[in-house]
């Protein structure tokens, strides 16, 4: 936990007991996550850590650049522990995310920026479902 805790400070920020819990299990491989499924995972082992503590945990962290928030829809949230640039398929039937790396995909013709505004990034989610449940969908 000690790389963990060296990984904290180095983004600024304190490594209490309860950040390091989470931050254990959110970083030991890389993945996509609900703040529901995380906190799940944390107490498994330690049922010491509220919703409220996940949420404001993974705030942090994803302002400090430690995870990317990926948003589906309104109701769907992810954290991506894997912060580089790339993108993302969603399936809509499973609720899984899969990362699209940059390379596989090129974006043209991006609108003129605001004034004043500089671009930040840009993240495409493609929303996928198997083809046969499409094709009875619209038999139906």
């Amino acid at each position: 936990m000690n790389h963990i805790a060296e990984l904290l400070r180095k983004k600024g920020i304190i490594p209490t007991q309860q950040r390091l819990m989470i931050a254990e299990k959110l970083f030991e491989r890389r993945q996509h996550i609900s703040a529901e499924r995380l906190l799940a995972m944390v107490n498994e082992t330690h049922a010491e850590v509220s919703k409220a503590t996940i949420y404001n945990t993974l705030n942090l962290f994803a302002e400090k650049g430690l995870v990317k928030e990926i948003i589906v829809d309104p109701e769907r949230v992810f954290y991506d522990t894997h912060t580089g640039s790339h993108h993302h398929f969603f399936d809509i039937e499973s609720g899984e995310l899969h990362d699209i790396e940059s390379d596989m995909l090129r974006v043209e013709g991006l609108p003129q920026l605001p004034p004043g505004m500089i671009q930040e990034s840009v993240d495409i989610v493609v929303r996928i479902r198997r083809a046969h449940t499409t094709a009875m969908s619209h038999a139906a």
